[in-house]
């Protein structure tokens, strides 16, 4: 896959600085993030490893308004969200955000159109729930119910009903992790066609060492902090990705 994307803008669309997270469990603290210093660009995309334990979920929960630092600060767009009121977050979280996750949290008894319907409505100026179905490649799948489609199925439904509102970024926490290789593979093409069409700068976390080929960067979490950034200098499409 050749990169399209010449170069990052200056001012990053998510930058966080001396991120902190520590959580207190009666007498016992642990500090999930230890100082995070973090930018992603508009349009990029970004694969983060690491452990379990490392800190990659607090910090993306953190990222997309779901949960608040102990310390240190994060900006989206120029605008500091450190602090926000409650309604700030939730209408950061609401207009620019959207979210994926191991587990697809579909409505079972609504069709893959009425599940992303539950965002277009909602939203300033989404897309049709059939244009977004149709971009995730299940256009021919709208009124199907989720017990009538495969997991890869139902996790397109989960990418198309998060981008359905046109958000500037993408959160997807281990949106591979239930799957196999074939079928997570359908996932991540999903998952860069948003990237590449609409320009949505997405980070997505993983265990799976072999999806960092498909990023712009790769950032590395251990115990905490980032232990390393990269940027790969040539992209594989996800089809020449297996694990």
């Amino acid at each position: 896959m050749h990169d399209k994307r010449t170069s990052a803008t200056s001012e990053g669309l998510l930058l966080t600085k001396g991120l902190t997270k520590i959580y207190r469990m009666g007498d016992v603290e642990v500090q999930a993030l230890k100082g995070v210093d973090f930018s992603a660009s508009s349009g990029e995309f970004v694969v983060i490893l690491g452990p379990s334990g490392s800190g990659k979920s607090t910090f993306l929960n953190i990222a997309g308004g779901l949960d608040t630092p102990t310390a240190g600060d994060v900006w989206f767009s120029g605008d500091l969200l450190t602090r926000a009121s409650e309604r700030r977050l939730t209408r950061y979280r609401r207009d620019h955000v959207g979210f994926v996750f191991q587990f697809y949290n579909l409505v079972p008894s609504l069709t893959a159109k009425e599940n992303v319907q539950l965002v277009t409505e909602i939203a300033r100026n989404p897309m049709r729930p059939e244009q977004a179905l149709e971009l995730v490649g299940l256009g021919d799948r709208l009124d199907h119910f989720p017990a009538q489609l495969s997991g890869g199925e139902q996790q397109r439904v989960a990418i198309a009903r998060a981008i359905a509102k046109r958000p500037d970024l993408l959160l997807c926490d281990e949106p591979t992790g239930a799957l196999d290789s074939k079928t997570g593979v359908l996932v991540l093409e999903a998952l860069t066609k948003v990237n590449e069409e609409l320009g949505t700068t997405t980070l997505v976390i993983t265990h799976n060492v072999a999806i960092r080929q498909i990023a712009h960067r790769v950032v590395q979490f251990a115990d905490g902090r980032i232990a390393a950034s990269e940027v790969n200098a040539t992209r594989k499409s996800p089809a020449e990705v297996s694990w």
